[in-house]
């Protein structure tokens, strides 16, 4: 099993969302960067485990975790003209962008904000933390779920 985190803005998808979706499962729609959809391709699987992050928000951090449910497959969003996620050089036939289906598992008591976890000395290489880092999806040591897990305890 992987561990990742997952960043989604919550004025678009918040972890409440996800919550109220039937069987608390969603499709993570939206990714439109090569490098993540790769990622979602090739590295997350079925049975990974993911901080949901909350982005672009004051405080922005980590809500609660999700469980991978269903493995990369092709992003419909991008073919809808109404989507805010379309993409014309994207269509049914030849799709250029995928997703997956995420469950949620908990929800935290708290929010572990992006502070704490900068100036936490076990997560200071932790990828979120990094200047520059504009990924949606970024990969999460062990030791790192580690921490966070213990600090959302």
């Amino acid at each position: 099993m992987h561990y990742w985190l997952f960043k989604s803005e919550p004025t678009c998808f918040s972890i409440d969302d996800l919550s109220r979706q039937p069987k608390q499962i969603m499709h993570w729609d939206g990714v439109r960067n090569y490098q993540v959809r790769n990622m979602m391709r090739d590295e997350i699987k079925k049975g990974d485990h993911l901080f949901f992050y909350h982005s672009s928000c004051l405080p922005p951090g980590i809500v609660g975790i999700a469980e991978v449910v269903k493995e990369a497959y092709p992003d419909f969003t991008s073919w809808d003209i109404q989507s805010d996620h379309f993409d014309p050089k994207s269509t049914p036939e030849n799709p250029r962008w995928l997703m997956v289906d995420i469950k949620l598992v908990k929800k935290f008591s708290r929010l572990i904000s992006l502070e704490e976890i900068k100036h936490h000395s076990k997560l200071k290489n932790m990828q979120v933390t990094r200047k520059g880092n504009r990924l949606s999806i970024t990969p999460v040591t062990p030791a790192e779920w580690k921490v966070i897990m213990e600090m959302s305890a």
